[in-house]
This record gives structure tokens, sequence and C-alpha cells, in this order.
């Protein structure tokens, strides 16, 4: 009829995608789970709370029944102040997310230190992320290294075009081995990308961003890639004595 036709010479029809961007953008060869954490502590306990836990990550590496490991953990220098942030990887997926929550809440010893660390904290949150396919692996890393932690809430339905270009737009950060990990959510905000990265100091970081630009390919890969971005936060953040990553 008349107004099917008329209709369809404005209605641009989109191809259904045929897979969860979640197996299209992650390390298939892999299955490894990531889980962020970000706990606000009170500023007069914050000693106290690196302390606590550096013994207790200490204890998990050491036990080879919990499939999990700390990948970082860090003091929020620039952002939000007396903060910490840990990155922990979970060797095999959701699963092992559930042994290793069964096994701490089975633990006596863990369950007191979760009550002790409670006394330490303002507000807490967390979120679980998978590793984009195309980013470097995170590994320890000798210091002294300040981390930057770029963090975008993407606009729902945008995140392949997102790992689209940045799967172009990562080989123009390699040179410095600045590039440390990325990420994207899974369950908690959503549509939350983090890109991880590590610098000598501040002045290494702008120096590092600025050569990004003389890079040809660099600029059109931001270009495209901001219309997709919310919201954006940057953390600076120094590396507590028991991380991984220095």
């Amino acid at each position: 009829c008349y107004k099917g036709w008329f209709q369809s010479m404005f209605v641009h029809e989109v191809e259904a995608r045929k897979d969860a961007h979640s197996n299209l953008l992650s390390k298939s060869e892999t299955s490894d789970l990531y889980k962020i954490q970000f706990h606000n502590v009170k500023p007069e306990c914050l000693e106290a709370y690196n302390n606590l836990e550096a013994e207790v990550q200490h204890k998990l590496h050491l036990d080879q029944d919990y499939p999990c490991d700390v990948v970082g953990s860090w003091n929020t220098w620039y952002g939000d102040q007396d903060q910490a942030v840990h990155l922990w990887r979970y060797t095999g997926g959701y699963p092992a997310l559930t042994e290793c929550l069964t096994k701490l809440n089975n633990n006596k010893e863990y369950l007191h230190f979760r009550m002790e660390r409670s006394k330490m904290l303002v507000s807490r949150r967390n979120q679980l992320l998978l590793e984009f396919s195309f980013w470097n692996e995170p590994t320890p890393r000798n210091g002294p290294n300040i981390y930057e932690m770029r963090s975008y809430k993407l606009k729902p339905g945008t995140m392949i075009e997102w790992g689209n270009h940045w799967a172009r737009a990562i080989k123009h950060r390699q040179e410095n081995n600045e590039a440390v990990g990325g990420f994207f959510s899974q369950i908690g905000d959503l549509y939350e990308v983090h890109h991880l990265w590590a610098y000598k100091d501040l002045q290494s970081r702008e120096e590092t961003r600025n050569s990004a630009w003389q890079k040809e390919g660099w600029d059109s890969s931001v270009y495209y890639t901001v219309p997709l971005i919310r919201s954006m936060e940057s953390r600076i953040m120094i590396p507590t004595k028991s991380s991984p990553l220095q």
C-alpha cells in the first residue's frame, strides 16, 4: 500500500546482531572473569585498611584452593580521595567466582577480616568485567609507576562500535609500554569501559599522550569514539606495597 511504501523510504531497518557483545569482544582463548572494587575509606583508617588488605591478599595468593588472584591494588591520588581500588582475576570465569565466594563465606578468618574492614569503610561498590580481546594482558610489572584508570560510560548499544575503533587505536599506544589492560562491564554499571595505563610520572603521562597525536590514525579514532561516550572519568592511582602492578 501507499503508506507502507512511503514509510519504507524513511525507515532504516537494522539487522539484528547474532551474538552478545561479550562474546564478540572478549578473549575467546581464556575464560577469565575480573572484578573491580572501589572502596571509599575513612580518612583516618586508610593506612590500617591498606595493611589489612595486604595481609588477606597475601594469604589468598598462597592458598591454591582459591581460583583467584589480585591483579593490582591502588589508592586514588587524583580523583575520589581516600579511595582504594582493587582488580581481581578469577581463572575459570563465573564457576571460579562462585567457588571462591562459597569458600570465603565458610572461612572464619576471612569473615572476621570483612567485619574489621567494614568498620573502616564509608561506602563500596564493585563490577564484574571481561577483558577486551585486543588489549594487553595485565601482568605484574616493576615500579615505580603511577597508574591512570580512564572510565567511560557509553551510550547503550555502542560497545561493538567502541571495540572496533579501539582495536585499531590501541596500536598507537604501545611504544612506552603504557597499556596495562582494557575491560568492559558485565554486572554492575553497564556499558562502562575501564582502560588502565601505567606511566613513570605525570610528566611522562603528558608526553606519552601528546605523542599519540603525532601518529596517523589516532585523531580519527578519537573523532569516532567521542560521540559514543555519555560521561568519562580519570583517576590517577598509586599502587599499594602489596600490588603486583608496581
